[in-house]
């Protein structure tokens, strides 16, 4: 999630320099967002097709998220988007050639998802092994202080981009993408949904490019004796980092919470009672982060 925690550190420095970032960097930091979303999301379809050895599933999905990926190459030279996101500027403006680029790129993306996604859900071989499976109830999620998409699985409204809008999706009118059911049916269901509404947005920012003329924070030191929090909807739900200066502003504690913390026993739950066979596509699709875990 390079995008989501380095968009969401962005953010923490800019508040403690007292900057107001500038409309582009709204703009360039949701764009990011929203593919970074879509690309994440694709992959994980073709893992979950592999899972269940849907090998047709398994190769279109995973083509489809190389041109994703690839066009964050021609953006940022990384196609992971490493070096594209700082605290107050962008190293690479976003322009209007390469929101031609996209879009070509969004309408070949379109076709083939679309006609794959059609096969994947009329495919009761496919479907016999998501819905009820791997289920976690609303309660339990509750309970767990799930976010993202665990939550959603199940009804629970968090989604960071509505509750405490940043960026520029108040301007996008977001809405969160929910389902009822709790199973890995309806995990691999919201993908498939916020694919689409990401690639709405998207389509939206490519259309109407801004010009870029940030250069950065100004050189002034942080607040002192302060304690910030910064949040940012990844797509696997809810990062938080968070900081705190001394008396002379300088940074004596920084703290960064991943999604994964929350999600991990909302797998413990949705493998109890599920067949070992069922391990790997209830794990997929979740797709939680060690690393996030350990933080």
């Amino acid at each position: 999630t390079v995008v989501g925690h380095t968009t969401c550190f962005s953010q923490l420095c800019e508040s403690l320099s007292g900057y107001q970032p500038p409309y582009e960097l709204h703009y360039a930091r949701t764009l990011a967002l929203e593919l970074e979303r879509m690309a994440i999301h694709t992959g994980d379809l073709s893992a979950l097709c592999t899972d269940i050895a849907y090998q047709l599933g398994s190769a279109v999905f995973g083509r489809l998220r190389t041109p994703l990926v690839n066009f964050m190459q021609e953006w940022c030279g990384n196609r992971l988007s490493k070096g594209l996101i700082r605290p107050g500027y962008c190293p690479y403006p976003f322009t209007s050639l390469l929101g031609d680029r996209l879009q070509d790129i969004l309408s070949g993306f379109e076709r083939d998802f679309s006609e794959m996604a059609t096969q994947l859900f009329k495919l009761s071989s496919a479907l016999s092994r998501f819905e009820r499976t791997g289920v976690v109830s609303y309660d339990d999620i509750l309970s767990i202080g799930a976010v993202g998409m665990s939550a959603r699985m199940s009804g629970l409204e968090r989604d960071v981009r509505k509750s405490h809008p940043y960026a520029l999706y108040e301007e996008l009118q977001h809405q969160a993408i929910l389902k009822n059911t709790g199973d890995v049916y309806a995990r691999v269901k919201i993908r498939y949904d916020e694919i689409l509404q990401s690639m709405e947005y998207v389509r939206k920012l490519a259309g109407k490019v801004p010009s870029f003329t940030s250069t950065g924070i100004p050189d002034k030191p942080f607040r002192p004796s302060s304690f910030v929090l910064s949040m940012v909807e990844g797509w696997r739900g809810e990062i938080c980092h968070c900081a705190v200066t001394d008396g002379n502003g300088n940074p004596v504690h920084y703290k960064i919470k991943d999604p994964s913390f929350h999600n991990w026993l909302a797998l413990a739950l949705a493998v109890r009672k599920n067949e070992i066979s069922d391990f790997p596509v209830c794990n997929k699709s979740f797709n939680l982060s060690y690393s996030g875990f350990d933080l």
